[in-house]
């Protein structure tokens, strides 16, 4: 391990570290590296930081992340770690540290034992017996303390996180959980057996198993994803049957012949090496042989070939997909042939590549003698993010790509209020101009055959009653003219006095000292596979907060049922409760004090709670400097995702009288950074129906601009 590693096990800084090697003679010597950086034992590291009193505050994912990066890349190693993540998940918190009192080699030997009995139910070869050795002691405990506190799914990542970095795979997204929940929503409800062919770590079956589905069958051509994917659906759905194979789906079908009430699928995006010349007379390509370029319609045709009659199929897919010329011929026979039911585009940012507005294609495989298929839907929701979150504050930590901050809640609920009301009667779906619109299948087959949902939906000039759009433009302007005086209120910074001199400094102390004396308390929501499932309709009973609704300064969005198990042992907020977003990055707050809209919401997985002694800390004195950008930058592990270790975050030691003076400082803080967000929302929605009612007609500029008058209504002929 490194230095820096050494600082983050540590809770110290790397300058700590530096002398820490000149001062004391008997600090662990390097065992590798160069003179410039050099590498330390990990084990050699912590026995020299327990003897002298230094606790442990590395976030339990780095680790794991650290111990499985010392030691050499071996396949067999990765199936048998991923293996017992799935024993280690079983069992109770006494078992587990009972596990941890073991020596290196009785907890290997224990470990090879109990692992050898589910290697036959992991997709591919069984590997050599034993598998684990007393060498592999240290990245075993770490292996048991990730599950232990941040749960198995989370060590299922970080296990396979090497693997992919060796892998050749390229174009292979993850699913974010809220995408993979509005693709199973998609589907009818009850489908007995959901296929995913490329199944990458299993997000898109996990989802559709919440929704009652009891046999889930899965591939990927990654190894390490298939054998994930196989234990982590066996920790999110325990009552389902999982069969997870390894092949390249389209190349070697491991389901062939095999037919499923539903298939979901987020393909590789881009491969123009799918396999075009072996398989050009494949029986698959009903709807005609796709082009080179064009695999992400070979995995169209593959999902459908794979359909019951009547059967759905959901695919994410990239907006390209819709309109590459030379996939017409194959888009216009879906569409003819009434495969294709409906298009729904995403805003950038739900998914990755974060800066493609990706597509959802909705399918549904013809029946022999079924209902003839007269239109297709198409629903926009690029308006359905928040907030851009690609601004950094200076100094912030840098999360590597520009991110948009997504309303899902309101995102899924559009969504599914569209797609429902299509599917109860195609004929009489009312259009949201701008929005959603059911296009007849003869008007798509055109010489482009452009299945774009913002070409479709595209609100014609006749579509716009202009008085209509002027009375919302008069409630814009009331409303964001009201929304500016309450932010001019805000802006009064008359309350604030340089130190003079030099900055000030102060004592600090992390927040996991604090815990330790008692002034706070740390709570997080740890998925929990074998509790109790949650009570008949407590999914009802209290929203989650999430790591989002602190980004955008909205109240509890969540969805209890994404919790599953873990909603019956979720920390139930309180107001004056400090919330930190656990993921670094992206624009907005990272902590807030939670008040009275949030007070009874279930903590939502992503979200820290510092619930401090108000005789000791002052709540919004502790949110201020817990969420500032340097103290989350200098809690933050990993490289293209931050995670923020709660217990690192430090906190200047004050009196409780000053942190008071400092919490309502901070409260004007928030109170502006609500304003401003308010402010610009209204001055972006009111400038955008300007603009399109004046490029439309409805508005027309007057003598004395920027006033603008409505124009003239259908029915009246200009003068």
């Amino acid at each position: 391990m490194t230095a820096a590693e050494i600082s983050r096990i540590a809770g110290v800084t790397r300058a700590t570290v530096s002398n820490w090697r000149r001062r004391h003679a008997d600090f662990p010597a390097p065992t590798g590296g160069t003179d410039t950086s050099p590498l330390y034992d990990l084990g050699a590291v912590r026995a020299w930081l327990g003897s002298r009193g230094h606790t442990q505050v590395a976030d339990p994912r780095e680790e794991l992340r650290t111990a499985v990066r010392l030691q050499t890349s071996d396949p067999d190693s990765t199936t048998g770690r991923i293996a017992f993540v799935l024993t280690l998940a079983r069992r109770s918190p006494d078992e587990t540290a009972a596990l941890a009192d073991l020596t290196d080699a009785e907890l290997a030997a224990r470990a090879s034992e109990e692992v050898a009995g589910l290697l036959a139910s992991l997709p591919g070869p069984a590997p050599a017996s034993p598998l684990f050795s007393v060498p592999d002691g240290t990245t075993l405990r770490a292996l048991l303390r990730c599950v232990r506190e941040a749960g198995g799914p989370a060590a299922l990542t970080v296990l396979a996180e090497r693997e992919l970095e060796d892998s050749a795979a390229t174009g292979v997204y993850g699913t974010p959980e809220p995408l993979a929940q509005l693709v199973a929503a998609l589907l009818p409800a009850g489908v007995a057996r959901v296929l995913d062919p490329a199944c990458g770590s299993g997000a898109l079956l996990a989802a559709a198993a919440g929704r009652g589905t009891t046999e889930l069958l899965g591939q990927d051509s990654v190894p390490v994803q298939a054998q994930r994917a196989a234990v982590g659906l066996r920790l999110a759905a325990p009552r389902a049957e999982v069969t997870m194979r390894i092949g390249d789906s389209l190349r070697a079908d491991a389901f062939d012949g095999l037919t499923a009430d539903a298939v979901v699928c987020n393909p590789p995006y881009g491969d123009r090496d799918w396999g075009h010349d072996e398989l050009a007379y494949d029986p698959r390509w009903a709807y005609g042989v796709p082009g080179r370029s064009e695999s992400e319609l070979a995995w169209v045709q593959h999902c459908l070939a794979h359909l019951v009659p009547g059967g759905w199929a959901v695919l994410i897919l990239p907006p390209a997909t819709a309109s590459r010329a030379s996939g017409r011929r194959v888009r216009a026979e879906l569409v003819r042939g009434g495969a294709v039911r409906a298009v729904l585009a995403l805003p950038a940012g739900a998914a990755p590549p974060l800066h493609v507005g990706l597509h959802l294609w909705v399918l549904q495989r013809p029946e022999p003698g079924g209902p003839e298929r007269r239109s297709v839907l198409f629903v926009d929701t690029a308006g359905a993010s928040a907030s851009e979150a690609g601004e950094r504050t200076p100094g912030g930590p840098r999360t590597g790509a520009s991110r948009v901050s997504v309303d899902w809640a309101g995102l899924t609920a559009r969504t599914l209020a569209q797609w429902g009301a299509f599917t109860a009667d195609p004929d009489r779906f009312t259009a949201d101009p701008g929005t959603a619109r059911t296009v007849p299948v003869v008007d798509l087959l055109d010489d482009l055959v452009d299945l774009t949902p913002a070409r479709q939906v595209r609100i014609s000039r006749t579509e716009v009653d202009p008085a209509e759009l002027s009375a919302r433009t008069e409630t814009g302007r009331r409303e964001l003219t009201e929304a500016a005086r309450a932010l001019l209120d805000a802006a009064d910074l008359t309350g604030w006095t340089a130190p003079g001199g030099s900055v000030r400094e102060w004592r600090t102390a992390t927040a996991s000292d604090l815990a330790r004396g008692g002034a706070l308390a740390l709570l997080r929501t740890v998925p929990d596979t074998k509790g109790p499932e949650p009570e008949e309709g407590a999914s009802a009973a209290a929203p989650v907060l999430t790591g989002a609704d602190i980004a955008r300064g909205t109240g509890p969005t969540g969805d209890p049922a994404e919790l599953g198990p873990a909603t019956a042992t979720a920390p139930v907020i309180a107001a004056g409760d400090v919330l930190v977003r656990a993921i670094a990055g992206g624009a907005g707050p990272m902590a807030r004090v939670a008040d009275e809209r949030d007070a009874g919401a279930l903590l939502g997985p992503q979200i820290h709670l510092l619930r401090p002694d108000p005789a000791r800390l002052d709540s919004w004195f502790l949110a201020g400097f817990v969420g500032s950008a340097e103290n989350v930058a200098g809690a933050s592990t990993g490289s293209t995702v931050l995670h923020v270790a709660p217990g690192r975050l430090r906190v200047p030691l004050l009196p409780l009288d000053e942190q008071r003076r400092y919490g309502e400082a901070f409260r004007h803080v928030h109170r502006l950074r609500a304003r401003a967000r308010q402010a610009a929302r209204l001055a972006e929605e009111t400038a955008a129906l300007l603009a399109d009612g004046l490029t439309g007609g409805a508005l027309l500029p007057t003598e004395g601009p920027p006033s603008v008058t409505a124009g003239p209504s259908a029915d009246t002929e200009p003068a």
